[in-house]
């Protein structure tokens, strides 16, 4: 009677379905990247198109890795000899660039960068954590990353004299 209820086209086809749902995953902690405000006019970014195809191919593993935590977790990583954190917040937008802050983008976000490999930065936005609720509106996502510039050169924010 024990080989009554095995069925092997039966535990075939279940296994195909994912056992993960939203409920038991880790969804609501994996931090979003909006590109609404991406900014490819400025001298020292980049633009998708003018991107080696290697080096858009590298910016998109690095924001998938990114992706699968919450940006306070990047906050607190570091990397390189120097262990450099992987997410900078920077606050106001800096006095020491090469960049000029774009009208699209409000003048009270908190300017932050992804560092990626060697000089290159992702430049962005998060919404700053004392806007998350609001009682008059929506609260804001304080767990998105507005992504304004590629710089592969590190211009954005100059650390040292080259």
């Amino acid at each position: 009677m024990s080989g009554f209820n095995k069925n092997a086209k039966k535990d075939k086809f279940l296994k195909q379905f994912p056992e993960i749902s939203i409920g038991n995953c880790d969804i609501e902690s994996r931090f979003k990247i909006n590109f609404s405000f991406f900014d490819d006019s400025q001298e020292y970014g980049s633009d998708f198109a003018g991107l080696e195809p290697g080096v858009l191919s590298d910016i998109l593993e690095k924001i998938r890795g990114y992706t699968r935590h919450d940006l306070n977790y990047w906050r607190h990583r570091r990397c390189g000899s120097h262990g450099l954190k992987i997410l900078a917040d920077y606050g106001a937008f800096p006095t020491n660039s090469k960049f000029i802050h774009p009208k699209a983008v409000p003048h009270d976000v908190n300017w932050c960068r992804f560092r990626m490999e060697n000089l290159s930065r992702l430049i962005g936005f998060t919404v700053p954590a004392k806007l998350e609720s609001k009682k008059d509106c929506h609260p804001y996502d304080v767990n998105t990353f507005y992504l304004v510039f590629i710089d592969l050169h590190h211009k954005f924010y100059i650390s040292e004299e080259k």
